[in-house]
């Protein structure tokens, strides 16, 4: 199966300062979304939002629901390609939600954790009518467009600032600024092409169901 509307890939990313699980820190979630024009060229945009006292699994969900609620704003249908490396987010839309939403938001395992954020994520996806390819990458690893992610994200903790929706992205000089300076620099991925998408199944109707008393 190839991608049936428009392309556009996504590299998302969070951070928590500190992340000690049992207490919210500052944290941060960031983007950087990418179209190709008709003549093949790539335009990208950057956001980039924050949370006082947060963990990283939120600023995961976070991200999710930014990037959808930015793309989804002129009601146009995506073939979007969601690239993390977060497990979290990629085990959680592809297998996760499914059990969940069948059983009423109820894990088998007990509460749900973030379920506030969980139906928001699913729902502002969902509700856009994209098809979307939720795909993992290894973090920390050289990979040129999720090391910006994180690089969004982590500024995004430590000044606690927003970007306010999507900006013109400042990939390219912080790409060079970096790539002679930091060998395991990867080059950045291509932008994929129709035919290398493969959506995941779609996501479930969240609203159809609602959590046990």
């Amino acid at each position: 199966m190839s991608a049936r509307f428009p392309l556009v890939a996504v590299y998302a990313d969070e951070s928590c300062l500190g992340n000690v699980r049992e207490k919210a820190s500052p944290g941060g979630a960031g983007g950087l979304i990418e179209y190709q024009r008709a003549d093949g060229t790539v335009q990208r945009f950057d956001f980039w939002v924050s949370d006082p006292a947060t963990t990283n699994n939120r600023m995961a969900l976070q991200s999710v629901i930014e990037t959808f609620g930015a793309l989804s704003r002129k009601g146009a249908h995506l073939s979007v390609r969601f690239t993390t490396d977060s497990r979290y987010i990629v085990d959680g839309m592809t297998d996760w939600v499914h059990g969940w939403v069948s059983r009423g938001w109820v894990r088998k395992g007990g509460a749900i954790e973030n379920l506030d954020l969980w139906r928001r994520a699913v729902d502002t996806a969902r509700d856009g009518g994209h098809e979307i390819e939720w795909r993992w990458v290894r973090g920390h690893a050289g990979h040129a467009q999720n090391e910006y992610a994180n690089h969004l994200a982590t500024r995004a903790a430590a000044a606690l600032d927003t970007s306010g929706g999507l900006v013109p992205s400042g990939f390219d000089a912080w790409y060079e600024a970096r790539a002679g300076s930091v060998t395991k620099l990867a080059e950045p991925d291509p932008f994929p092409s129709a035919d290398a998408f493969h959506p995941s199944r779609s996501l479930p109707r969240s609203a159809a169901t609602r959590p046990r008393p």
